[in-house]
């Protein structure tokens, strides 16, 4: 990929000055109580912003390219030629049937359109994926949704001959309601899997975990002209396959802490130039409990420092004894 192809990334509350529509791919709305009615494609992330006064936060991807906006079955997305952003919301109540699985119909209709619609528009590399589960740990039909979820979006990898050892970097949490709602990031060249050694990958977990492991790497590593990018997936008090510290979150935010310390210095040895540190991420930070942000701020501030650049949202993790899951991303110059 060439420099003046570069992708490039900021956020900002709503009295932000708009950025022009040419060059935006996308955007997600996270918060209550926003609406964006924007040309390009809008994941409305429906969690609460735990910290500041804005009620809602924009998070634009966007590229020096002119970037021509469209829709592709079900899904909104912007495009420069050389990196795809899109969204995709579908109402689980369409995909209803006598098997009681409409959410892993859902999931698996998503990623058939996801997919094709990167085959059709020569941007087949996934590079980052945000899924966002209402009641995700709700169990129903015998089985928790973020299992069913999981068998609807393997399925579709399987469908579409992508190997799940090559997955993007990825996460999933749970809202309380809406539509399962996924935004994704997609290039013409292919990522960095970058996997953590003290995880057992995510794809080649157990079946304890679901008749079908998530697909997704921990994190991905990808080149953007003349920077390279980042991207961590989410991440949480896990050591190998396993919760560790139930019902403590600030010893959970440590530990999360610590992968994603790991996985800085597997990317550090993949890549020339710029390392990549702590300070220099930009986070997303989901917190289960509300009462629990206080703990969590503070420690992440003892971890990371005070600028630490971070949004904190309220929100169910994929596993119903974890308190805490972080994401993030940096660039680096090359």
């Amino acid at each position: 990929m060439s420099p003046d192809t570069r992708l490039q990334f900021y956020s900002s509350d709503s009295t932000a000055p708009l950025p022009a529509a040419t060059h935006v791919l996308g955007a997600s709305l996270l918060g209550q109580g926003g609406s964006s009615t924007q040309p390009w494609p809008v994941l409305q992330v429906l969690t609460p912003l735990l910290a500041g006064p804005a009620q809602a936060l924009q998070e634009y991807w966007h590229s020096s390219q002119t970037v021509r906006h469209g829709q592709f079955h079900d899904v909104r997305f912007g495009s420069d030629g050389h990196l795809l952003y899109g969204v995709i919301s579908l109402d689980e109540a369409r995909f209803a049937d006598n098997s009681g699985c409409a959410l892993q119909n859902a999931a698996e209709q998503a990623y058939r359109q996801l997919f094709s619609l990167l085959e059709a528009e020569g941007c087949r590399h996934l590079w980052r994926v945000w899924n966002y589960i209402p009641r995700i740990n709700a169990v129903e039909h015998g089985m928790e949704r973020y299992r069913q979820f999981n068998i609807g979006r393997h399925q579709a990898f399987a469908d579409f001959d992508r190997p799940v050892d090559s997955s993007p970097a990825a996460c999933a949490l749970g809202v309380a309601d809406g539509p399962l709602a996924i935004a994704f990031l997609a290039a013409r060249q292919a990522t960095q899997a970058i996997e953590n050694p003290r995880q057992v990958s995510a794809f080649a977990y157990p079946q304890q975990y679901g008749p079908r492991s998530p697909t997704f790497s921990r994190a991905a590593l990808a080149s953007n002209g003349d920077h390279s990018i980042l991207f961590i997936s989410g991440t949480a008090s896990i050591v190998g396959h396993r919760t560790v510290h139930p019902g403590d979150v600030i010893a959970q935010t440590r530990e999360t802490i610590a992968n994603i310390a790991v996985l800085l210095e597997q990317a550090n040895h993949q890549q020339q130039g710029q390392p990549y540190t702590l300070a220099a991420l930009d986070y997303r930070v989901y917190i289960r409990h509300t009462a629990d942000y206080p703990a969590v701020q503070q420690t992440l501030a003892q971890l990371i420092g005070p600028a630490m650049r971070v949004v904190f949202v309220q929100a169910d993790i994929c596993r119903a004894d974890l308190l805490v899951e972080i994401e993030a991303q940096a660039f680096a110059a090359r």
